[in-house]
């Protein structure tokens, strides 16, 4: 291959020269620039065709995978959580946009840096350095921010596996709150008394969801211990049962109620347990549901929640039974009533003083 010449031409004939040898060693390159030029061209529209049409591809299917999931859960409720669809929709639309977002945003970045090295390999790149530092460079971002890393991942697996969502009631083990947001790094929670908790995703070990399949609501009904315990069963059965069928809760408590038995005996009462099946997060406005009509129950078939039993105290001689309060108007004596005068005792003669005295030690 000719060399260029660079020099300053100070004659025609070099001027001629350097211009023959230009003109040559373009008509020796040009067809590369070409090839190469074309071939940058096409990886380049190569690249953003399949970049297009990956991410269309991907948002298709988060949108059928959400459809399908608003399908089974409308199924297995049995639309009996009209309440709470807008927080459903929510929950489905944030974790749709998480997954289809961090999808994208892998396939972007594996096609498009796959693109980038293959135009460098063409403009004559060695790609060998540029990948070995490259590798050592992500090592060290690695190693420095590895909690970065980890929070990231979990946040993913959390999102993709449908952890917990958007209304649902959980205990990460650092806090407990209502889900507000579910990130790729932090979840935000409403706690009980107002706070908001930001979590890394990385640091929750453990996740208890309230809000997932059904709760229990457990309330402890106490009667007087000498009451009879089947119609007391049978009382609070009935009460149960007219609950169920009237709104909201026959929406709310999702099997029958059960009374599980005896829960404790002691002097003067006994408490009996009682369980029914409910929506996930209504479990406690059921149980003071149930609480209150019970009540109204029990104060119409007259029966008393403790036996009262009449007061002891400990005497010099043993024990002896306090006696029965007075009456009000047996206390308060009547006005006409005159008290009785004390009679008075005879005084008694010196001699007599006397001999006593002496009789004495």
């Amino acid at each position: 291959m000719p060399e260029l010449d660079l020099r300053i031409p100070t004659s025609a004939q070099e001027v001629s020269d350097t211009t023959r040898q230009a003109a040559s060693w373009f008509d020796t390159h040009w067809q590369g620039w070409v090839a190469s030029g074309l071939r940058i061209v096409f990886i380049i529209v190569l690249a953003l065709v399949l970049r297009a049409v990956v991410r269309k591809l991907i948002t298709q299917l988060i949108g059928r995978m959400a459809r399908t999931s608003e399908h089974q859960e409308e199924s297995r409720l049995g639309g009996l959580l009209a309440n709470t669809g807008v927080v459903n929709t929510e929950r489905r639309q944030q974790r749709s946009e998480a997954i289809g977002s961090v999808l994208r945003s892998v396939a972007s970045f594996s096609i498009l840096g796959t693109a980038a090295l293959m135009v460098l390999s063409a403009l004559g790149v060695n790609l060998a350095p540029l990948l070995a530092s490259a590798g050592v460079a992500g090592v060290a971002i690695g190693f420095g921010a590895r909690n970065l890393v980890t929070d990231f991942l979990s946040g993913v697996f959390m999102i993709m596996e449908d952890q917990y969502g958007v209304g649902d009631e959980i205990d990460t083990g650092v806090a407990t709150g209502t889900v507000l947001e579910v990130g790729l790094r932090v979840t935000k929670l409403r706690g009980g008394n107002g706070e908001i908790w930001y979590i890394r995703n990385g640091e929750v070990k453990r996740i208890a969801n309230m809000s997932q399949g059904w709760a229990t609501a457990s309330v402890d009904v106490q009667v007087g211990y000498k009451e009879d315990l089947i119609r007391v069963e049978d009382l609070i059965l009935a009460t149960a049962e007219e609950m169920a069928k009237e709104a909201p809760y026959d929406e709310l408590i999702w099997a029958p109620v059960s009374i599980l038995g005896v829960e404790s005996v002691a002097s003067d009462s006994v408490v009996l347990r009682v369980e029914a099946r409910t929506a996930p997060g209504k479990a406690a406005s059921v149980s003071r549901a149930l609480r209150q009509r019970l009540k109204v129950a029990f104060d119409g078939a007259g029966i008393k929640v403790k036996e009262e039993v009449a007061a002891v105290a400990a005497g010099a001689t043993g024990v002896v039974i306090a006696p029965s309060p007075v009456p009000a108007a047996e206390q308060a004596a009547p006005a006409d009533r005159v008290a009785e005068p004390v009679p008075a005792q005879a005084p008694v003669p010196a001699a007599a003083r006397a001999a006593d005295d002496a009789s004495k030690p």
